[in-house]
Formats: structure tokens, C-alpha cells, sequence
């Protein structure tokens, strides 16, 4: 350690992965919490959106020919502030809606009148290549806080908001709707012609064999979450899915560190 300061004196470089392993390794007095949100504003600098984005097939979207009605529907399940619009598919997107925009129309006697073009706001598209760092930057000067991800051929691949971005950083950020989804299996309704449910990483692997009863092996790992990591080897990025013991889990939330949340559906 001795050596290491020596040289930061001395004014050498270090590079980011000796910096990082300075802050995980050394006696500096720091504690795990900090260590990890030093850890991860070095890694915005180093991570691309494709590895963080809500994938396409997650992506919370209203459509253009929506009425007031199914739109306020979808903002109050979903619990989002902001939208996606959509014209033809989800390749089309429009603009993006916020809640508050539609909510003044509430009540109104001509709620099914509103002119939900007039209420879009600019849609921000960015490649999947971009880096966080250069996300931040671009949400802090341009006000907007979600971004549409699109593939080298120009489709759209996924999303990804402000909160995405900190939480790479600080960790996990709970708003008022995810303190309300205490349940740690519910239904999520059927995704490509089979129920699916939606599953907590931390969900006990007992728990999860109850539910659905099954006897997935427990001797290694207590969490459903843990038995993926290691069914797929590493830590997988959302989007990506593994078939196992009868069931398909689709990673739905994950950073760098850890995963959140799961889609599950039986495989047969």
C-alpha cells in the first residue's frame, strides 16, 4: 500500500483497475457501501447501455390509438412516470409521455379528447455502444431522463432512464411503487402463450419450491437469484435467460453486482 501511495505522489497514472483494486483491497478507512459507489463511478466510465438497458420485450409502452382510459390503466400498474409512445410497433416510437402531462385531464369531461400527440414530449435515441458516463452527461444537459436504445440497424433494442444510470452507482433505489411490491412471487400475466410470474432474486429457493412445487436443489445456495448466477456461470445482464429444473428465467433488473428481479415460466 505503502508503495502504491508513493507512486501517486510521484505523479505516475494509475489506470482505473489499479484504482479500483486500491479502493477494494487497501485499509483505507471506508466502509462496504462506500467502497462500492466509488467502485461504481469508475465503472460508469467503462460500461456500455446494451449491458443495462430494460430490453425490448420489458419495455412499458403506450400505444398511439390508446383511449384515456387504457392509458391511465397502464400508468397505474406499471407505476412509471414516463412512456414510450408508439405508432405501428414498438420500432415506431413517437415521443415519450409523462404522467403528470396526462393526469391534468383526469376527471375532465372531455378525457377522451386529449391530444396525446400535442402531449409527447422528444424522444432521445442512443446507440447501444454509448457509454454511461456520456449518458449522464447528456440527461443532465438536456433535462430529459429516458432514452430509447437502439441496435446498428436502427431498431429500438431497449430503454433506459436516469435511474438506471445513479443506481449503477449508488446501488439500488426503491421508489414508493417498488416498496409496494412486497410479494416476492406474483403473476405477471402469460408471455408468449404461457403464464409467467415475476420473481425476486432473493427469493428462497424453499419458498420458490413451495410455489410452484418443485424441488429445485438447495444444498449451495439459498436464493433463486444465486442458483442462476451459477447455472449460468457469471453474473448474466439483463435481457439474457437460462432454462433449468422445468423453468426459463429471464433476467428483468441486474447491475454489475448483483440481480434484482426475474421473469419466470415453465419450460414444458
Amino acid at each position: 500500500m505503502f508503495a502504491r501511495l508513493k507512486r501517486a505522489f510521484k505523479g505516475s497514472p494509475w489506470s482505473r483497475e489499479e484504482i479500483h483494486n486500491f479502493i477494494q483491497q487497501s485499509s483505507i478507512d471506508l466502509d462496504a457501501e462506500e467502497k462500492s459507489m466509488l467502485s461504481g463511478v469508475l465503472e460508469v466510465s467503462e460500461t456500455q447501455v446494451r449491458e443495462v438497458m430494460v430490453p425490448r420485450s420489458h419495455m412499458v409502452v403506450i400505444d398511439i390509438e390508446e383511449d384515456f382510459d387504457e392509458i391511465m390503466s397502464t400508468i397505474i400498474q406499471s407505476g412509471h412516470s414516463r412512456f414510450p409512445v408508439i405508432g405501428e410497433d414498438r420500432d415506431e416510437v413517437l415521443g415519450v409521455l409523462l404522467a403528470k402531462d396526462l393526469l391534468r385531464y383526469f376527471g375532465s369531461d372531455d378525457a377522451d379528447e386529449v391530444p396525446l400527440r400535442k402531449l409527447l414530449r422528444p424522444v432521445s435515441v442512443i446507440p447501444e455502444s454509448k457509454r454511461l458516463n456520456a449518458l449522464l452527461k447528456e440527461f443532465r444537459d438536456s433535462h430529459n431522463h429516458m432514452a430509447i436504445v437502439v441496435d446498428e440497424y436502427g431498431g429500438v433494442s431497449g430503454l433506459l432512464t436516469i435511474e438506471d444510470v445513479l443506481e449503477e452507482i449508488v446501488g439500488e433505489i426503491d421508489d414508493e411503487h417498488d416498496r409496494e411490491e412486497v410479494a416476492f412471487i406474483r403473476p405477471d400475466g402469460d408471455h408468449h402463450g404461457k403464464p409467467s410470474f415475476a420473481v425476486r432474486a432473493l427469493t428462497r429457493i424453499e419458498d420458490f419450491n413451495d410455489f410452484f412445487e418443485c424441488e429445485l436443489g438447495d444444498d449451495e445456495y439459498d436464493t433463486i437469484g444465486g442458483l442462476v448466477m451459477h447455472e449460468l456461470g457469471r453474473l448474466p445482464r439483463r435481457g439474457e435467460a437460462v432454462q433449468f429444473g422445468g423453468f426459463r428465467f429471464a433476467v428483468v433488473k441486474a447491475d454489475k453486482r448483483r440481480i434484482d428481479a426475474l421473469q419466470v415460466q415453465r419450460s414444458a
